[in-house]
């Protein structure tokens, strides 16, 4: 049975018209056409289109040529011509030769999922680093498709080196977008030591980086964690470099706090390379805050992309806290009941009225503490003066003043113990360690 095409009602009229397209492969796993298009109507307003329709249909098998059959071809053929869109957008990766051949069918821009996705993180990016990192993610994307791409390139704001560059001229050389991103490789690996040295810096402090599907929350509660004053907009990838700021509210241990860049379905592989830099935050952390949306209908897909993003950047293996965020949201009772069975050790919290903000604290704190070891360390009376430098150093659990000296039980984090010997030595102390 073939699928309805549907309306799509929208008061944004300046915008970019679009109809979207969404399909459904064997491969595709649980996840309903009509979930997929919602976000990719919500990617599609992102990146500043106003879906005018949409199509959804169920396939076995793709068509090496046109990706949808034939007959749903015509059917969305038509729909092109009555709504003279400026775009067709796929909620798939078309290969380039699909690409050309629904553009010269339509008449029309035809784009995919990892396109529309490049689009939105090039209106976001604002920092050299981001730009840079989304800029390599397009030309590598682009250089196969450089037939039909090229136009899209010049028209896209912030292009390096593609500036002014018509449709007359299609056929210039692939070695310029080679030359362009050997030059964006080159200056991400500058990039790249800069924070390396910057991390570097922060080795001894303990780290939390906040991950999650995009839009779940993360920088709102980095602003709570952390008292300041991080971007936040009801929006898609609406931060993409990372941010970091040291817990202040009510912490007894310096604690680092990063807000990383939102994960998605089907996120663009160019772009999880070329965001090396960025994503490193999540590599080098001692403990990941995995943020849930509980309110979205598909939170439990969501939390399976970002599983399989983490496992391929390395980082599954890494301590890890799963919060739920938006609670407020839900109004069964029920419904909360069965997501605590299912998730026993996970932190329930509300970023906008704070409720379980509290709850959350003491959990990063205890895995704090979890990798504290114990020790023990002797002074001499002559070298009481030093206690206050330990204690920046380690926590003091127990002080006991003997006769003859000064025994300290303390709980010392990873290389806490090489870091006391030095500042011991430092102050020319000959304690006994």
């Amino acid at each position: 049975m073939k699928a309805p095409f549907h309306q799509i009602q929208s008061k944004a009229s300046e915008k970019k018209k679009a109809i979207l397209v969404g399909v459904q492969l064997p491969q595709s796993g649980p996840l309903s056409p009509a979930i997929s298009l919602d976000e990719l109507e919500g990617l599609a307003t992102t990146a500043n289109y106003h879906p005018v329709a949409e199509l959804s249909q169920k396939l076995s098998s793709i068509n090496p040529k046109t990706f949808l059959g034939s007959g749903k071809v015509e059917e969305l053929h038509q729909a092109v011509k009555h709504h003279q869109p400026e775009a067709v957008i796929f909620d798939a990766e078309l290969s380039p030769g699909q690409t050309r051949n629904l553009e010269n069918i339509f008449e029309c821009r035809v784009i995919d999922r990892s396109w529309l996705i490049l689009e939105i993180f090039n209106d976001h990016a604002n920092t050299r680093e981001a730009k840079t990192q989304v800029e390599l993610a397009r030309l590598k994307y682009a250089l196969p498709r450089l037939t039909r791409m090229w136009g899209h390139l010049s028209r896209q704001r912030g292009g390096i080196g593609l500036r002014d560059v018509g449709e007359t001229q299609i056929q210039l050389d692939r070695r310029l977008i080679r030359n362009e991103i050997t030059k964006l490789e080159r200056k991400l690996k500058l990039i790249d030591k800069e924070k390396k040295t910057q991390r570097k810096s922060r080795r001894g402090i303990y780290r939390v980086a906040l991950v999650g599907y995009t839009n779940v929350g993360k920088s709102t509660l980095m602003n709570l964690l952390t008292g300041s004053d991080t971007r936040v907009e009801d929006k898609l990838f609406a931060t993409l470099d990372a941010t970091i700021r040291k817990i202040k509210k009510n912490f007894p241990y310096p604690v680092l706090l990063a807000d990383t860049v939102g994960l998605i379905d089907k996120l663009p592989h160019d772009l999880v390379a070329s965001f090396k830099s960025t994503l490193d935050e999540v590599r080098e952390a001692d403990l990941l805050i995995k943020l849930v949306d509980f309110s979205h209908p598909n939170y439990k897909r969501q939390m399976e992309t970002v599983e399989e993003v983490l496992s391929e950047m390395g980082a599954q293996a890494i301590d890890s806290l799963l919060v739920f965020n938006k609670t407020d949201r839900i109004d069964d009772p029920e419904v909360s009941a069965n997501a605590q069975q299912l998730n026993p050790q996970a932190v329930f919290v509300s970023c906008k009225t704070g409720d379980g903000i509290d709850r959350l604290q003491k959990e990063i704190i205890r895995c704090y503490e979890n990798r504290l070891t114990p020790y023990t360390l002797k002074l001499d009376y002559y070298q009481a003066n030093l206690i206050s430098d330990i204690r920046k150093q380690a926590i003091i659990v127990k002080e006991d003043y003997q006769d003859d000296r000064i025994i300290l039980s303390l709980r010392l984090p990873p290389e806490g113990k090489a870091r006391l010997k030095k500042l011991l030595l430092q102050k020319n102390s000959s304690a006994a360690l």
